[in-house]
């Protein structure tokens, strides 16, 4: 066996500097650091409270291994700990619950040697065996969530078992190089094994019992949780800026659905922290500013924010022409300065530049609306004189993009289109008819993201076997094309040489790109705005924040 105690992605590591949003009026960073500079020491105690996009009930659930909502799995970061963690400016791999591990040469074992002064907030101890339960229940969970998002983290897992109290070894029946990042994450933080004693449901609402420095109090679907602080906290990460209890006494999440509400909360004085789910506009990052208001803002690992075709049969986007036409229609440099300023970064490909591997398409991506006209009109897409939209054996080429509500972003796309004559249809749906949308084909574009830093994630969306939906995995792509992804998927998880799979997944994007699987829209960049006394703010390697290290103090 061979001993590994850090795990570096090369590429992330060789980009980080470049990824820093140097974004006008922000004062954080792409990193992980703390990026406040806050005056004297620390000092214990007091409230925070935050506000969040409201969940609703597609989302309702806590359970660090079903739930991909990102503001759910940023509060589990802050109540269940992992085996091990990441550096969001390197992508190393540093140890946590698990001092270190080795990994077999064929890929299939991972041995982890535990800390052995862990315990959960109800008094048990963390050993081996809450791995063990851990992992097992996560295959159960597979078997009766076959969508849970853990899932693409643990592809090819077969057994695990507690060498002794302090040691586990888990087996895998494929090699998984991704594992050991995904130990790193929310998903697979550990829980106390009375939580998995509870059913799924059960555990989505609020039956999560972790070993980190705050409990998880109450949860309220639509309306917030409640967090406080765990005493004896001992075993956070070399990644923290200290080490014992967390500073804050309790954590308060409010949910608040409308922009202008949470950024009014925040200038006023009425929340300590805004998080909102697309970046701030310009006109709400002055306002913030202007009070006083600290902005930060990483990107957020894992696919950008894109829309995904429907090449069904009898959808226009079945036609490689017009995807091809598409993908330099859309003028993504006009689009970032536009919707979020003239510093935001403009999307580059299929993921976000901190996500691991990340390898620019933007050449393949540039505006080019000369060129998409060309296509079109070869394909017999004809302009007529006089028409607003491009027709066909008298057929409009017009194609229908189900939205949950109209944004500035959505009529700019639709505007962008237009200038090439293919009409944007902007169809406004409930999120609670999103699964029927996408089973029924009623749509020819949808959009869809997720957070991981791991190229593999995307593995969630386009990859029939762990896709989330398999309908809309199904609609994505043509079979031929389905096939090459995830033989891509498949040899990215069963390579170990970090420069092979860098290699890899360069031709996963490539090809997401030239065969129009992945529309990239925007660079999704997470932003907070943090309120005057508020220190110790930190981003997570997957641009969370993590509540561990911050602390209020008097203005």
């Amino acid at each position: 066996m061979s001993t590994i105690h850090r795990y570096r992605t090369p590429a992330l590591a060789a980009l980080a500097a470049a990824s820093v949003l140097m974004m006008a009026g922000c004062a954080g960073t792409a990193g992980g650091a703390a990026t406040t500079a806050p005056e004297g020491d620390p000092v214990a105690g007091g409230e925070l409270t935050i506000e969040f996009w409201p969940d609703n009930a597609a989302f309702s659930c806590v359970d660090p291994f079903q739930t991909y909502w990102i503001e759910h799995r940023q509060v589990i970061r802050n109540v269940a700990d992992s085996l091990t963690d990441q550096d969001p400016e390197t992508g190393e791999i540093v140890p946590w619950l698990a001092t270190d591990w080795e990994v077999s040469p064929d890929g299939l074992t991972y041995t982890f040697n535990l800390r052995d002064d862990v315990t959960f907030s109800d008094g048990t101890a963390f050993t081996a065996d809450s791995v063990v339960t851990a992992l097992e229940s996560a295959k159960a969970t597979l078997a009766a969530v076959p969508g849970a998002y853990g899932g693409v983290y643990v592809s090819g897992y077969a057994s695990s078992e507690a060498v002794d109290d302090d040691t586990v070894q888990v087996n895998f029946s494929t090699p998984n190089a991704a594992f050991l990042q995904g130990t790193s994450t929310t998903n697979l933080a550990i829980l106390s094994a009375s939580s998995y004693a509870a059913t799924p449901e059960e555990r989505c609402l609020g039956n999560v019992i972790g070993s980190g420095p705050f409990v998880l109090d109450q949860y309220t679907p639509a309306e917030g949780i409640d967090l406080s602080k765990r005493e004896g906290y001992a075993w956070a990460s070399s990644l923290n800026a200290h080490q014992g209890d967390a500073y804050l006494d309790a954590v308060h999440i409010n949910y608040v659905a409308e922009d202008s509400v949470r950024v009014g909360d925040l200038a006023s004085g009425a929340s300590d922290i805004a998080w909102p789910r697309n970046p701030f506009t310009p006109e709400d990052r002055a306002l913030l500013e202007s009070s006083g208001a600290t902005i930060e803002s990483r990107s957020l690992p894992g696919p950008s924010s894109a829309y995904y075709p429907n090449v069904s049969d009898g959808h226009p986007l079945s036609e490689k022409a017009v995807r091809d036409a598409l993908q330099v229609s859309i003028d993504r440099e006009t689009y970032a300065a536009t919707i979020y300023g003239a510093d935001y970064p403009v999307v580059e490909g299929p993921f976000d530049t901190t996500t691991p591997f990340f390898a620019s398409q933007a050449d393949a991506l540039a505006y080019d609306p000369e060129k998409a006209a060309e296509i079109l009109d070869e394909a017999g897409w004809v302009l007529e004189d006089g028409a607003t939209y491009r027709t066909r054996d008298g057929q409009t080429l017009t194609l229908v993009a189900p939205i949950t509500a109209e944004t500035p972003g959505d009529v700019l796309l639709q505007d962008q289109l237009k200038q090439v004559g293919i009409e944007l249809k902007l169809s406004v749906y409930q999120p609670a008819d999103r699964a029927a949308i996408t089973a029924n084909g009623e749509y020819d574009l949808l959009a869809t993201y997720y957070t991981r830093a791991d190229p593999g994630v995307l593995a969630w969306i386009l990859d029939e076997r762990y896709a989330g939906s398999k309908a809309f995995a199904k609609n994505a792509q043509t079979p031929e094309t389905a096939a090459e992804i995830q033989a891509l998927f498949d040899a990215g998880l069963k390579e170990s040489d970090a420069e092979a799979r860098g290699a890899i997944y360069a031709d996963l994007q490539e090809l997401l790109i030239a065969d129009g699987v992945s529309f990239p829209i925007f660079e999704r960049v997470q932003l907070a705005a943090t309120a005057p006394g508020v220190n110790g703010f930190r981003f997570t390697s997957e641009s969370f924040l993590s509540y561990y290290d911050i602390w209020k103090s008097s203005e």
